[in-house]
C-alpha cells in the first residue's frame, strides 16, 4: 500500500506594503508651486552672478550675502518695524473687507444707492493715495491712524467691485425660484447670493491684501518713525542698499503670506471651486 507524502503547508502571501499616493490637493499644490520656486531660485542665481562678476557697483546692487548679513545683524530692528507694518496692514484690510462687502451688498439691493456711490468709489480709486496721504497726516497726526486709512483706501476698491460682480453673478431664474418658494431676502442672500459670490469675492480679497501692504508702507513714507516704510526711507537716505533690499524683501514676503492665508481660506470655504480650478490648470490642453 503506497504511503502518500505529507501535504506541504499553505504559504500565505506576504501583504504588499501600501504606499500612500499624494492627494489631489498635494499634487495640485506641487504643480502650482514648483514654477514660481524655480523662478525665484533662478533670480537668486542671476543676482549672485551679477554681483560676483562685479558688473554693478555694490552701492547700487548689493550681493545676496551682504543683504542676508545686514538682515541677520539687524534682525530685532527689522522684526519690530515689520510688526508695526503688519498690524497696520491687517487692521486696514479687515476694515476694507467689512466696508467693501457692506457697500457691495447695499449697491446690489438698491440701484439708486449704486448710482450715487459708484462714481464716488471710482473717483476715490483714481486719486493717487500718495497725494492724499499728507492730508491724513495733517488731519489725524503722525500716529498709526493715517497709515491704516491709506491701507483701507488701497484695499477697498477691489473688494467692493469683486463683491458687487459676484453678487450679481447669480442666475436670475434661481432668484425668481427662491422668491416663488417664499424665501425672504435675507435667506436668499445667505443661501444663494453670498455663496455664489465667494469665488469672485475671494479673488478681490487676495488682490486687496497685497494692496493693503502697499497702502500701509505709503502712509509710512509720508510721516512715520517706525514701520518698513520708515526703514526704507532711512536706508535710502543713508545709501544703505543692503538694508533697503532686506526691507523690500520682507515687505514682499508679508504680502505673499497674506495672499497665501486668503488662498487657504478660499480652499476651505469653497473647495469645489479650488479643485475645479486646479484640475483645469493641470489638464493638458486647457
Amino acid at each position: 500500500m503506497a504511503v502518500s507524502a505529507p501535504a506541504e503547508p499553505l504559504r500565505t502571501a506576504k501583504p504588499v506594503p501600501h504606499r500612500s499616493r499624494p492627494s489631489f490637493i498635494q499634487r495640485s499644490t506641487i504643480a502650482t508651486l514648483w514654477r514660481p520656486l524655480a523662478l525665484i531660485v533662478g533670480l537668486l542665481i542671476a543676482w549672485w552672478a551679477v554681483t560676483k562678476a562685479e558688473l554693478v557697483a555694490p552701492y547700487i546692487l548689493p550681493s545676496p550675502a551682504d543683504t542676508w548679513r545686514v538682515a541677520r545683524d539687524n534682525a530685532s530692528y527689522l522684526a519690530e518695524n515689520t510688526w508695526v507694518t503688519t498690524w497696520e496692514t491687517v487692521i486696514g484690510f479687515i476694515i476694507a473687507a467689512i466696508v467693501g462687502v457692506t457697500v457691495a451688498v447695499v449697491m446690489v439691493y438698491s440701484p439708486n444707492i449704486e448710482k450715487t456711490l459708484y462714481p464716488l468709489i471710482l473717483f476715490a480709486q483714481v486719486v493717487p493715495k500718495i497725494a492724499i496721504a499728507p492730508l491724513f497726516i495733517v488731519w489725524l497726526g503722525f500716529g498709526p491712524t493715517p497709515k491704516i486709512l491709506v491701507a483701507v483706501l488701497m484695499a477697498f476698491f477691489p473688494i467692493a467691485i469683486s463683491g458687487l460682480a459676484g453678487l450679481r453673478s447669480v442666475d436670475p431664474e434661481i432668484l425668481e425660484l427662491t422668491s416663488t418658494m417664499g424665501a425672504s431676502r435675507l435667506k436668499t442672500f445667505a443661501k444663494v447670493r453670498f455663496p455664489a459670490s465667494l469665488p469672485q469675492l475671494m479673488s478681490g480679497l487676495k488682490v486687496a491684501a497685497t494692496l493693503a501692504v502697499t497702502g500701509a508702507v505709503v502712509g509710512e513714507f509720508v510721516g512715520s518713525n517706525e514701520g518698513l516704510g520708515y526703514v526704507i526711507l532711512q536706508a535710502n537716505g543713508n545709501v544703505d542698499t543692503a538694508m533697503l533690499f532686506a526691507a523690500l524683501i520682507i515687505m514682499s514676503g508679508l504680502g505673499i503670506v497674506l495672499f497665501a492665508i486668503i488662498e487657504i481660506a478660499e480652499k476651505m470655504l469653497i473647495p469645489w471651486h479650488s479643485s475645479r480650478r486646479a484640475a483645469s490648470s493641470t489638464t493638458p490642453g486647457v
